[in-house]
């Protein structure tokens, strides 16, 4: 059978002689049957080795594994699926499991986060807290964004934090080996950072806005090609500047006339390499030629960035051929026209002249702090506590739904998820959303805010969050 793709990579360096020497720290990996222990184990590892079935029960004994990350020995230890008053060879697996959690210095818990938090779940999570040894909430089968997200439901099990992964897929699997080194008794190996690589920028705009003109004003020589006429580019130009004493990668792309699906021939395929482009990027720098008006394309370009989550940097170019009328005017089309986005950052420049170019590289370094920027849970709640009670829903039937708690699901964009007793109000979604951003800033990027109101199970029964 063919390996999975995206398989991180675990050509870490051999270990010194005496570290190898030393006492290997032990990860045990345990959860109820059929969550994905031992193709987690298998990712862990970084080979096939642990046996994988699409039924339950086909791990019985705890069974170690060598593995290697960043320098650093340490064994995983592959369990049984774990059951409470578990009877015959079930009770023998069980036992075989929790015997693994006496002996390791970190325990994996892997709950499916497609099913969520089962009653099997819970009652493991008590036998793990008699076992006193720290735990890691592994959220397996997170295989896209959303089922990611509502991994955050996860939280109910006291556990702290749930850290979705793809087993399977990879998602997640270098971040957990980080965090589990971390947890591990001994500090792991010094190993040093490798240097980031260039920072990701599309300079993306309609024709003739000076997207070119700007990226060979920061290379020093003609990098893409200048004209007056409109569309001159059509491939996507990656080009390795220094902006502001750092490395970034820029990307110059081709003005976008009309929507893709109304482009044809040439332009639509560079339409489509332009989206593209957005899409493999961190940031965004929508030029606008300040000397004109704001147009329905200019707007459709910026929805682009926005509604593809990267932070966003809004370049109003050609300010040398600005005057006072235009000025006037175009304040009152940015507070008309742009007002859905008034956390983008904004700069007044000039491609051709070197003014204020100086100020983009700051611009992106704020955006891209914003864009990668995680609020601690209790730092969250504590903040959202106060601010409801300061402003409540407003009662709506009778009633006003209650906000119960909230989780930073992810960044890069930041997406926050409300658990609620019912329904919240757009408006009020929105007022939360303002609230959020002066408290914590998110300047030069979007946020992303969904509600997951409690689900009622009728007379008696408790209700829970939809799934």
């Amino acid at each position: 059978m063919n390996e999975p793709t995206g398989w991180v990579g675990w050509d870490t360096p051999e270990p010194d002689v005496e570290e190898a020497t030393a006492p290997q720290p032990v990860v045990a990996v345990v959860g109820r049957p059929n969550v994905g222990k031992s193709t987690l184990v298998n990712r862990l590892i970084g080979r096939r080795q642990a046996v994988v079935e699409d039924v339950p029960g086909v791990t019985r004994d705890r069974v170690p594994y060598d593995a290697q990350w960043n320098g650093r020995q340490f064994a995983v230890v592959d369990t049984g699926g774990w059951e409470p008053d578990a009877k015959d060879r079930a009770a023998a697996i069980a036992a075989q499991a929790e015997s693994a959690i006496t002996t390791a210095d970190v325990v994996l818990f892997v709950v499916d986060a497609v099913v969520g938090a089962t009653d099997v779940d819970e009652a493991a999570v008590k036998m793990l807290r008699r076992s006193a040894k720290p735990v890691i909430l592994v959220a397996n089968k997170a295989d896209n964004s959303s089922i990611e997200m509502e991994a955050s439901a996860l939280w109910s099990l006291g556990l702290g934090e749930p850290y979705p992964i793809s087993a399977l897929h990879g998602r997640g699997a270098g971040e957990l080996l980080d965090l589990i080194l971390d947890r591990l008794p001994e500090a792991p190996k010094i190993v040093e950072d490798r240097p980031r690589g260039p920072r990701r920028v599309a300079l993306v705009g309609r024709p003739n806005v000076g997207k070119s003109s700007l990226l060979n004003r920061f290379s020093g020589e003609i990098r893409a090609v200048v004209d007056a006429v409109a569309g001159t580019t059509v491939d996507p130009v990656d080009s390795l500047v220094e902006i502001g004493g750092e490395a970034w990668q820029l990307v110059d792309t081709a003005g976008l006339r009309k929507r893709v699906g109304q482009a044809s021939g040439t332009e639509y395929y560079a339409s489509l390499r332009t989206a593209s482009a957005i899409e493999a990027a961190e940031v965004a720098v929508v030029l606008l030629d300040a000397s004109e008006v704001i147009s329905e394309q200019d707007q459709r370009i910026l929805s682009m960035v926005t509604n593809t989550g990267r932070a966003l940097v809004i370049a109003f170019n050609k300010w040398d051929l600005v005057d006072a009328d235009r000025r006037y005017y175009l304040d009152r089309e940015i507070e008309r026209e742009l007002r859905r986005i008034p956390w983008a950052i904004r700069l007044n420049l000039s491609a051709k002249t070197g003014r204020a170019v100086d100020k983009l590289a700051p611009a992106l370094r704020r955006a891209l702090a914003s864009w990668e920027t995680r609020v601690p849970t209790a730092q969250l709640n504590a903040w959202l506590t106060a601010l409801v009670q300061a402003t409540p829903h407003p009662v709506r039937g009778g009633r006003a739904p209650k906000i119960l708690f909230a989780t930073q699901a992810g960044a890069a964009p930041p997406r926050f998820v409300l658990f609620t007793t019912g329904p919240l109000d757009a408006g009020y979604q929105r007022f939360v959303e303002r609230k959020l951003r002066e408290e914590f800033g998110f300047e030069g990027t979007p946020i992303e805010i969904s509600v997951r109101p409690r689900k009622k199970l009728g007379p008696g029964g408790r209700g829970k969050a939809h799934g």
